[in-house]
């Protein structure tokens, strides 16, 4: 029997099919186009299912015996559709702008510190249920014509099973979820003016929604018996195909962007993580909890240096370039995208401080390394408090291959640090829970001893933690310094 890992991100969605003893055998992929304009950022869902059902069907031609697949997605965007199933319009992405008046509303209704102390969140206009209002609000006939509300995940399972149901990590994603009572707020969901019968079921990480139906199966080539399952938010089955299951161990995920996910063996401080905007999300182990502190610019930062100071270089010589083991000394802001956690500023810009007529792009490319980790270190000092003792790390995706950027992390944030062999972990975690719901492993140990493979350890070095943190007592004062002229 082979297992696949549905993978659906904001501009494309990828298959991974492995067999039973975790190797992965294919993988197929489909972009889509999103459109970006002052007034929002939208995604066409129809197109997106129509890329899912590629995907499937490439692999079900190669794989006949696929016996389950796992859905895991991006988080936050929504669509309201008719009893068919069909969306009644594009949906907005997180970073849309619409829904910021609406949450401010909510805000004035329940109160920041309510709210985050129900769902886990800061109040933030990223979230499902502003954008619900702002909907309600500005499209009536929309909301008034809509039997369900989906957010990704959920709408792929009930379109392949006419299963209603969502996971927890995924449902935290509106900010109407509740993560003491793993049901929806009908307190939050009564103040938005949104019918909370319109959402799908929450049900525990890696739950099954039974087998494909007949007409799916026609369309993809799947087998009819073949399981569909609800895997979660794309953050926690990266978590999970890192092999992180408790406190100790801590998530370094290297990819186009840098998060940090740790694991909280109960429910955090609130308050700690409410002002560093860091998720409180319901982790696929019982009583357990992950949180998200992370960069939009981790590896897209470092593509972004090879593609403007690295010309006709490859990754390992600008990283031999350089020529010495020492910081750079430079302080580079890699809000290139905006600022992530600890801000949550959209507005911020990126930063190059330090520049000489002797500045070398071997130099900078490897300053703009240490600007993400300076960052990182940053979140990790945030999250202080809130009741972290991960005493590793696991690190996954491109990122993980640079052996320079992973002897930075460990001395800079002063733990030893490990790099998997996976690079998609999300895909991963979500082939080990669907292999559990499918009967191919009997628990997440059983998974992980299949499919979670380590490379080497990268253990921090007490002479240039030394070294790093005397750049970095400069660097938490880049923010400050530069916001306001920018």
């Amino acid at each position: 029997m082979k297992i696949g890992g549905l993978d659906i991100g904001t501009t494309g969605c990828k298959l991974t099919v492995f067999d039973e003893n975790g190797t992965q055998l294919g993988k197929a992929y489909r972009d889509y186009p999103v459109r970006r304009a002052l007034s929002g950022h939208e995604i066409d869902i129809s197109t997106m299912m129509e890329s899912v059902y590629a995907v499937i069907e490439e692999m079900a031609s190669q794989y006949p015996d696929i016996g389950g697949i796992g859905v895991t997605s991006f988080g936050e965007t929504f669509v309201m559709t008719n009893g068919a199933g069909e969306p009644l319009h594009n949906a907005m992405l997180y970073t849309d702008p619409r829904g910021a008046e609406e949450c401010a509303e909510l805000v004035e209704k329940l109160g920041a510190d309510h709210i985050a102390q129900v769902t886990g969140l800061a109040p933030h206009e990223m979230y499902s249920i502003s954008k619900m209002m702002w909907i309600k609000k500005h499209r009536p006939e929309v909301y008034a014509a809509a039997k369900r509300i989906h957010l990704i995940e959920d709408f792929v399972v009930w379109h392949l099973t006419r299963k209603a149901q969502i996971d927890y990590s995924l449902a935290t994603r509106t900010m109407a979820f509740d993560i003491h009572t793993l049901t929806w707020s009908r307190e939050i969901f009564d103040a938005a003016e949104i019918d909370v019968t319109l959402m799908s079921e929450p049900v525990p990480t890696g739950t099954s929604a039974g087998t494909i139906t007949l007409a799916a199966a026609q369309r993809t080539g799947l087998d009819p018996a073949c399981v569909i399952v609800s895997v979660s938010h794309d953050q926690v089955a990266a978590a999970v195909g890192a092999g992180a299951f408790d406190g100790k161990v801590a998530v370094d995920g290297a990819g186009t962007v840098e998060c940090l996910t740790p694991i909280y063996d109960s429910i955090p401080e609130i308050p700690v993580m409410a002002r560093g905007f860091f998720s409180v999300v319901p982790y696929v182990v019982p009583g357990k909890y992950v949180a998200y502190a992370f960069s939009y610019t981790g590896g897209a930062l470092i593509q972004w240096a090879m593609e403007t100071f690295g010309k006709g270089e490859t990754n390992e010589s600008m990283e031999k370039a350089y020529g010495k083991d020492e910081p750079t000394g430079l302080l580079v802001l890699p809000h290139f995208a905006g600022a992530a956690t600890p801000y949550m500023d959209t507005g911020s810009k990126g930063a190059i401080l330090g520049l000489t007529t002797a500045t070398t792009a071997a130099e900078l490319y490897r300053a703009c390394m240490e600007g993400v980790v300076y960052e990182m270190r940053l979140n990790y000092e945030a999250l202080n408090g809130s009741g972290i003792h991960f005493e590793k790390l696991n690190a996954t995706g491109g990122g993980a291959r640079s052996k320079l950027w992973m002897q930075m992390k460990a001395d800079v944030l002063d733990l030893p640090i490990t790099a998997l062999k996976t690079v998609d972990a999300g895909t991963v975690g979500s082939a080990m829970l669907t292999g559990i719901a499918a009967g191919l492993f009997t628990d997440l140990n059983d998974a992980a001893a299949h499919m979670v493979q380590e490379m080497e350890t990268y253990y921090p070095r007490a002479e240039m933690h030394e070294k790093y943190m005397r750049i970095y007592e400069r660097y938490k004062n880049v923010y400050n310094a530069v916001r306001p002229l920018m």
